[in-house]
């Protein structure tokens, strides 16, 4: 292995993590998961202008927690099996869910497949906002005044992640699809919203994260990589703390909303991505969830590679999902 940025390899392959836990953590995310469930989700199913002979499209939308209509592009196969497997597609930061074109190989193969919009990002959810503080450069921070104020509830990331599982919901429930064969993927932001959603919802049987954002974000700070994505956090800092009073506190309340955290929740198998020259996703801050997966798993890495294509993996994420 070629020297990193990071720790040491040999290092990373044992690391747990620096950013703190809330000691509430595990009661925090069941009380979570309780309002989710209690919210009427007010599904709509809207045919698309995009067709082809062996795929239906729909703009699916869901009422989430708090009121915010979440849009997710939905794709059925024309002759699906009566209980088929089915896949959940999550995006990268300040995305949306991307084109119809790019998700029909799944559908070619049977699959179901949902393609969630983050709520207040490109795509077409809802952000109904009312939390304070600053928000400036991003949604970590967004809610962040509220929990240090004793709401952590109201972070932003706490409602997107469970945007990821009551869609999962949602689509396991739907006719066609074995609930026993669901699958989610995605890619940096996508990545940690995989995590979150495995962790989340149990009934998930395969993920497929690439190198996961939000993750152990102490140790993305201490490190001098809070920027770019993460460049939020050192800007909160900078502008709104520069002498570090709130510091130790400011860490333990995003520690609701780190997926190492979540990561012990997770009962699916786990194919993960990494490129061990990362700077947007430092290496050791995804080390810090992965090492806590108790689920199989296993690491496709990428030496010379940072945030970027990492070659083959898509091909073998997609026969770790055909084995749905």
């Amino acid at each position: 292995m070629p020297l990193t940025f990071d720790l040491p390899f040999e290092q990373m392959a044992d690391y747990q993590g620096t950013n703190p836990k809330p000691a509430d953590f595990d009661r925090f995310w069941d009380s979570a998961l309780e309002e989710m469930r209690a919210v009427k989700p007010k599904i709509e199913l809207i045919p698309a202008g995009f067709k082809t002979s062996f795929c239906e499209c729909f703009d699916l939308y869901f009422t989430g927690v708090g009121g915010a209509r979440i849009h997710a592009k939905l794709l059925k196969p024309v002759s699906a099996r009566s209980h088929g497997p089915a896949i959940l597609m999550f995006h990268g930061y300040s995305m949306d869910a991307g084109d119809w074109y790019d998700k029909l190989g799944y559908i070619a193969q049977g699959f179901t497949l949902a393609a969630m919009d983050c709520r207040g990002q490109a795509g077409s959810s809802e952000d109904p906002g009312g939390v304070s503080g600053n928000t400036l450069h991003g949604h970590i921070i967004r809610g962040l005044q509220d929990a240090l104020n004793g709401s952590p509830e109201r972070l932003l990331f706490r409602q997107i992640f469970l945007d990821t599982a009551q869609l999962a919901g949602i689509l396991m429930d739907m006719p066609g699809v074995d609930a026993a064969r669901v699958g989610a993927m995605g890619g940096s932001q996508g990545g940690a919203l995989t995590v979150a959603c495995a962790a989340l919802e149990p009934r998930i049987k395969r993920a497929a994260p690439v190198y996961p954002f939000l993750s152990d974000y102490k140790r993305v700070w201490s490190i001098d990589q809070a920027r770019d994505a993460y460049l939020e956090l050192k800007e909160l800092f900078r502008r709104f703390d520069p002498r570090h009073e709130k510091e130790d506190a400011i860490f333990e309340k995003l520690g609701y909303i780190d997926i190492q955290h979540l990561a012990n929740r997770i009962q699916a198998d786990v194919l993960w991505g990494i490129g061990l020259m990362d700077t947007i996703c430092p290496p050791s801050s995804q080390f810090a969830a992965y090492n806590k997966i108790q689920a199989p798993k296993s690491m496709g890495i990428y030496p010379d590679f940072g945030h970027e294509n990492l070659p083959g993996f898509a091909d073998k994420s997609f026969q770790f999902m055909l084995e749905l």
